[in-house]
């Protein structure tokens, strides 16, 4: 059997790690930042608190939430706006369905509980649409089309063209002159932080805008004696690549870029994919702009890395991309693998805590 040179690991500057006790922790900030000197997913929660931490207090730095799942029918939603109504944002790129779900509660409507072993077929039959233990009323969402028509039917975009952000302020203004209740868009005008959803047509609102675009070329005629080709055929006055510009020159404007993370999907990856837009705009086009890359990011996804979809990847393959600063050249990341609805809270309530007490 070979020798083993047995080292003292504080001489090898190894950090010891210390017992949880819960006895000496009376606040959120001090039982995250007690469980950074744990293990396994409570010592990622501690370090999530601390990066993020960082990110909000660097003045000079842009920071990016990125949302997808179902977060406000899984009632997250104040979450957002908080954040928002702190100034911890600067952008939201989001998923339209999340976006969707959450102006029913700006607008005075419920969310309700379910037992997944229902029968679907009936839960259909009521207009109860199922997202795993929660129910969203198509009701709901009719009212929410209402809202939508109102706002494109009496707004008039800049230059006669519609994009996401463009909505989502419109609609935020909206929401904000009812009055009817706290949501993201609405917070989101307040602070003048612009609302990306870049895949628009996937999402309710998109659908929306689709039907109001359908209705307003169809007006005198009799829908229903249309075939599907005469009455699909109206597109509305949206152009995405309005969001992906002003989101590029916003990021590019930054001193340094922060991404905070909820999820994966398209969000996240149009959030990143910016500074290999830069990176091959100046190769093709011939301009000598800066990339945008992101020197913080925290991320809560319960998504594992081996299956290879963008959610799960690790903010290491993202260096490989160009989208991030390399630790060794100061960037710093943190990655939660949980149930954001069981970690988000947590987090954010640690962050609130340690910032309020600084005030």
């Amino acid at each position: 059997m070979e020798h083993r040179d047995l080292h003292d690991g504080r001489a090898d500057g190894l950090q010891p790690l210390e017992s949880l006790s819960l006895n000496d922790i009376d606040s959120f900030a001090g039982l995250l930042r007690a469980m950074s000197r744990t293990a396994f997913g409570g010592r990622q929660m501690g370090e999530a608190l601390d990066v993020l931490s960082k990110m909000v207090r660097d003045e000079k730095c842009l920071v990016v939430l990125t949302l997808s799942g179902a977060m406000t029918v899984a009632k997250q939603g104040r979450i957002i706006c908080d954040m928002l109504d702190r100034g911890l944002v600067q952008a939201v790129i989001s998923t339209g369905a999340l976006i969707a779900h959450g102006l029913t509660e700006s607008i005075g409507l419920t969310h309700y509980r379910t037992d997944p072993s229902q029968d679907d077929t009936a839960l259909f039959e009521k207009g109860y649409n199922r997202i795993y233990d929660t129910l969203e009323m198509e009701a709901n969402l009719n009212d929410v089309e209402r809202l939508v028509r109102s706002v494109l039917t009496q707004t008039e975009p800049p230059e006669g063209v519609w994009s996401s952000a463009r909505l989502c302020r419109e609609l935020g203004r909206r929401l904000d002159e009812l009055d009817e209740g706290p949501g993201i868009l609405r917070s989101a005008f307040q602070q003048n932080v612009p609302v990306f959803i870049p895949a628009f047509t996937d999402s309710e609102v998109g659908l929306d805008v689709a039907t109001w675009a359908m209705g307003t070329a169809l007006k005198g005629q009799d829908p229903s004696k249309l075939s599907h080709d005469e009455a699909l055929q109206a597109v509305p006055t949206f152009n995405p690549f309005l969001d992906l510009l002003q989101y590029a020159r916003l990021a590019g404007q930054a001193e340094r870029l922060g991404i905070f993370t909820i999820g994966g999907g398209v969000p996240r990856n149009w959030a990143q994919q910016v500074a290999p837009f830069i990176d091959i705009t100046n190769h093709r086009v011939g301009t000598s702009f800066r990339p945008p890359r992101f020197q913080y990011g925290v991320r809560i996804c319960p998504e594992p890395v081996h299956w290879g979809g963008l959610s799960g990847c690790t903010y290491s393959e993202g260096v490989s991309w160009g989208k991030f600063v390399p630790p060794s050249e100061g960037g710093r990341f943190a990655e939660v693998y949980a149930d954001a609805t069981v970690a988000w809270p947590l987090l954010m309530k640690a962050l609130f805590e340690e910032l309020d007490h600084e005030q």
